[in-house]
């Protein structure tokens, strides 16, 4: 079954959120009604990786992410770190997370595979070929299906090299980052290609801005809870490991019509 992983930003310049649960305790009250709302995995992430976004300090991050990740497991929820920061994955090991969820899969700290390894956390490891302020000019593939799987491959190799175990790691095809919409969308249409590697793949597309060209062009951007749910049941008709949004209770809902009508299913 696909899991539900809840998004939850602790910082003051998300794009989707606008910093709501930048305060410790708003971000504990927001990661338990995640939860409550039907999130298998709660995510926490303490520096942006919006379009543009400038980097964030590793202690600055930690002061956002670790007293959140700790409370949290104390009240026994499953969760994932969102970082590039090997000093901040290994802290949020420390505090109780289970998950590393690195965009740059191991490439932005070169220790990062390390801790990995030395922690065994699950890590996910997305598609990823520079920071923020640059990324948008990366988005240049001949096949972007072909060319984002051979460099998942690539990085699957080097993890496994540097220690981490394979049966820990999840992929994800990295959509919105160094991605044009058309190259999303392709990518969303070919998720069977991943398989090839044998390994799990997360998705995760909520709120993304290649999502509003699925809508009017003045939609805001909560406006694309609805594609993401969409974009959520075609990830888990593809078998994904899970998926990454925002709004837990319409892809919960939504991944439920998905199961009432696969079990209703009358084969010929």
């Amino acid at each position: 079954m696909t899991r539900i992983m809840g998004v939850l930003n602790v910082t003051p310049d998300s794009f989707s959120d606008g910093g709501k649960w930048a305060s410790t305790d708003a971000a504990i009250r927001h990661g338990l009604l995640l939860q409550s709302e039907g999130a298998d995995v709660i995510d926490v992430g303490g520096e942006s990786t919006r379009p543009g976004a400038g980097r964030v300090a590793p202690a600055v991050e930690q002061a956002r992410v670790i007293p959140v990740i700790t409370e949290l497991a104390r009240q026994g929820l499953v969760l994932s770190v969102d970082t590039l920061n090997a000093s901040t994955a290994r802290a949020a090991a420390t505090a109780g997370a289970s998950i590393i969820n690195d965009v740059s899969g191991g490439l932005a700290d070169p220790q990062m595979a390390g801790v990995a390894a030395e922690t065994g956390l699950t890590f996910i490891a997305m598609h990823w070929r520079g920071h923020a302020r640059t990324m948008d000019d990366l988005a240049v593939y001949g096949d972007v299906v072909a060319d984002v799987r051979a460099e998942l491959a690539w990085r699957v190799e080097a993890l496994v090299a540097a220690g981490v175990q394979r049966d820990r790691i999840v992929l994800d095809p990295g959509l919105g980052f160094s991605k044009l919409p058309a190259h999303n969308w392709t990518l969303l249409a070919n998720l069977a290609a991943f398989d090839l590697l044998g390994l799990p793949v997360m998705i995760g597309a909520s709120r993304k801005r290649f999502l509003a060209t699925a809508l009017p062009d003045d939609a805001p951007i909560p406006a694309r809870d609805l594609p993401s749910a969409v974009v959520s049941v075609l990830a888990a008709q593809a078998g994904a490991w899970a998926v990454r949004v925002h709004d837990v209770a319409a892809t919960r809902a939504a991944l439920k019509v998905l199961s009432l009508v696969e079990s209703a299913r009358i084969e010929p």
